[in-house]
């Protein structure tokens, strides 16, 4: 994991100060992951993206301490996974998470897992996480501060360069 640092947004002390993704820690591909083509099986990259999310979420305390105490937490709604280059049993992995937008009841998030040595792009991860009041089973909006901690991340993460992947759908190539 990166080093934490003092971060100008009250209340995040633990992501770095300037503006940048939230990188997780380095993961290992686990050998029981690896599947009949000697790479790691697609359901696999979600449960490292899902890691990764669960590491920033720790950071902006909508954690399993959050769920406890507030009886609410995030589903996911939507997801786009991209397979870019194949990643194999004994390469450590990172990810970067930007916050694309957030409103008051949704975290639209953005990942790039990465080789985390070379650095070439294995795959990303477009979600949409939905805020859940978890004694109704329904969708709620955050409180107002975790509202704040979300809004300020995603405002200091505005301005970094935007990958042409999000907002893709998938279709068949059109013919020319």
């Amino acid at each position: 994991m990166t080093p934490a640092h003092p971060s100008p947004i009250s209340g995040l002390a633990d992501l770095p100060s300037a503006p940048t993704p939230f990188l997780s820690s380095i993961m290992q591909i686990e050998p029981q992951w690896i599947d009949y083509n000697g790479h790691l099986n697609m359901a696999y990259y979600n449960v490292m993206f899902d890691r990764a999310i669960d590491e920033l979420w720790l950071q902006l305390g909508i954690g399993p301490n959050y769920l406890r105490a507030r009886k609410c937490s995030t589903f996911t709604a939507e997801c786009h996974v991209r397979y870019v280059r194949e990643i194999q049993l004994g390469d450590p992995a990172q990810i970067s998470v930007l916050i694309v937008a957030a409103d008051d009841k949704r975290i639209h998030t953005f990942k790039e897992l990465r080789h985390a040595t070379e650095g070439w792009l294995s795959a990303t991860s477009e979600n949409m996480s939905l805020h859940m009041d978890m004694t109704a089973r329904k969708v709620a909006p955050f409180p107002s501060d975790i509202a704040m901690r979300i809004h300020a991340l995603a405002d200091a993460q505005k301005d970094l360069p935007r990958s042409d992947a999000i907002g893709r759908s998938v279709a068949m190539p059109i013919k020319k």
